[in-house]
């Protein structure tokens, strides 16, 4: 007993100890940036991206663009813009992060400031009609600052809470006149987590228009007074551009700077409502399995008696008697249970199919699982792309072994199915996806659009799919080939497939005959549990 409390006091001193020496740590992609007064804190421009309209709520267009795209003239660096290295979601998502002129210095005002070596901009008539254009469909700019995206403070009227957006407005409509934005007011909270020692924690950006801004050369310009610039559609217009910058201190921290962007429309949920038909829906699929399965379990059971006991006294003709006498007994449903595990007429396009949809549903619950934990957090950009990727890549090995099995259970027997099995796991249906994706992705390449994947990047696509994905996907189809027990079925299949009636020799009713048919029957079998669960479903998407 004594050694006991002696080796307790000891394991918790060990622990206070090992408490005194542990730190933090951050997720990969997230760790802080600390600056000192004075750091130069760089801001990276992203693509333009289509808005909702205040107004109708609703997108009017489809494309993004670079941020340097020729017909809007905004100011490149003196050495040419840098591209920022990104995840391999962060390019397939659209994202173009290049470096910019603007110059953010910590804890620093700037008045007014134009963009060095950029002078005046000249919109000629092609070019303010496809800005103007842009305006008009409520086009935003998307800016990065340490990782954060400059938006604009928006007030949300149903909850009356302020939060940022992501992005702010490349224009406003002023009557019935597109207004371009020239000036920008930044706006930088910044916190304090040691003496000398700051971190970015939010930037808003208010951007207006000024008619009248002069460069007077060496980076000073003249901001005010401001007026509204609207570029003329018949001739050339001289646009200056120029910024101003104010730092904020600010009591938020790091750790929840993101607080303001993750924003949620109408957060309520129907709790009582989810919980109910949740309670509802459990209790009725529990009673429906245990009725099901002590039904059925005796009925396989009598099936195979039948069976055995018709195959051993074949020439006793009470027997037989006897046999069909129990069939008899049976009426619906029932009658097709010699049916219920005869192979499908295209077994192996089924087993790809389903190795495939296993694939994808262990893709979609592990990257869930993932982002619960908090591995793909908003400020690692692309995490969430790079993650589907990998993952799905990742489980080809359980697409190729849930399709060699289900084919195994099926039926399949020739060799050279088996090897069509191998092959067309892997390759049948990415081919298809991959192939409508390439398609579709060359009118993006035609319009010049920042939201086409690169060519090198579908290279490189491919080459991880066929360097993890394949090889792990032969491995599993072997491993159920050769290791993995085949599947024996309940119930004796019968030799002869049971005949089933036309629908015209059904019903005399021309109502029923059409209720018969397969499309009918599918839509109607699918109104009720869709009507049951959309209101459900919709609030939990909108609270997602």
């Amino acid at each position: 007993m004594v050694l006991t409390h002696v080796s307790a006091a000891g394991l918790l001193s060990a622990l206070l100890l090992l408490l005194h020496s542990t730190s933090a740590f951050y997720l990969p992609g997230v760790a802080p940036t600390t600056y000192r007064r004075g750091d130069r804190v760089p801001l990276h421009v992203n693509r333009l991206t289509p808005a909702q309209s205040q107004d109708d709520g609703q997108v009017h267009a489809a494309y993004s663009y670079d941020y340097y795209s020729q017909p809007f003239h905004f100011c490149k660096p003196a050495d040419g813009p840098e591209a920022v290295s990104e995840s391999l979601g962060s390019i397939l998502f659209g994202d173009r992060i290049l470096t910019s002129p603007f110059e953010l210095h910590m804890a620093q005002d700037e008045p007014c400031k134009t963009l060095v070596g950029c002078g005046k901009q000249r919109f000629e008539a092609v070019d303010a009609k496809f800005v103007n254009k842009k305006i008009w469909q409520n086009y935003d700019l998307n800016w990065l600052v340490d990782g954060l995206p400059a938006g604009q403070l928006l007030m949300d009227p149903s909850t009356n809470t302020e939060f940022y957006s992501a992005g702010f407005d490349l224009g406003h409509i002023a009557g019935d006149n597109p207004v371009f934005h020239n000036h920008y007011d930044i706006s930088v909270d910044y916190h304090e987590v040691s003496t000398g020692q700051y971190r970015v924690v939010g930037i808003l950006v208010e951007p207006s228009s000024n008619k009248q801004a002069e460069d007077f050369g060496a980076g000073s310009a003249q901001c005010s007074p401001k007026s509204d610039l609207i570029l003329d559609e018949r001739g050339g217009t001289e646009v200056v551009f120029t910024y101003s910058v104010h730092w904020r201190p600010s009591e938020v921290t790091f750790a929840t700077r993101w607080d303001k962007y993750l924003h949620v429309f109408d957060p309520k949920i129907h709790w009582f409502s989810l919980v109910n038909s949740a309670v509802v829906v459990i209790f009725l699929c529990t009673m429906v399995f245990l009725i099901l399965a002590r039904t059925l379990k005796k009925d396989i059971s009598r099936y195979n008696k039948l069976d055995q006991f018709s195959l051993s006294d074949m020439g006793n003709g009470n027997a037989a008697l006897s046999t069909d006498d129990d069939l008899h007994e049976d009426s619906g449903w029932k009658l097709i249970h010699g049916d219920v595990f005869r192979p499908p007429k295209y077994p192996l396009a089924l087993s790809i199919l389903v190795g495939n949809g296993t694939q994808l549903f262990m893709m979609s619950g592990f990257t869930i699982a993932f982002a619960g934990l908090g591995f793909l957090s908003p400020s690692n950009r692309g995490a969430l792309g790079s993650m589907i990727v990998m993952l799905y890549c990742i489980f080809g090995g359980v697409s190729g072994f849930v399709s060699t099995y289900t084919y195994k259970a099926l039926g399949g027997k020739d060799s050279n199915d088996w090897k069509k099995n191998l092959v067309l796991t892997p390759l049948a249906l990415p081919i298809i996806v991959f192939s409508t994706f390439f398609f579709l992705n060359l009118f993006l390449w035609a319009q010049g659009s920042s939201g086409s994947v690169p060519f090198t990047t579908m290279i490189v696509l491919v080459f991880i799919y066929f360097i993890i994905s394949v090889p792990l996907s032969l491995g599993g189809s072997y491993l159920a080939l050769k290791r993995a027990r085949p599947y024996i079925p309940p119930v004796k299949t019968n030799q002869i497939p049971r005949q089933i009636p036309e629908p015209a020799a059904v019903s005399s009713s021309q109502w029923s005959n059409f209720l018969n048919r397969p499309i009918p029957a599918i839509l109607l079998s699918g109104v009720l549990p869709f009507g049951a669960i959309f209101v459900e479903v919709y609030f939990i998407q909108t609270s997602l």
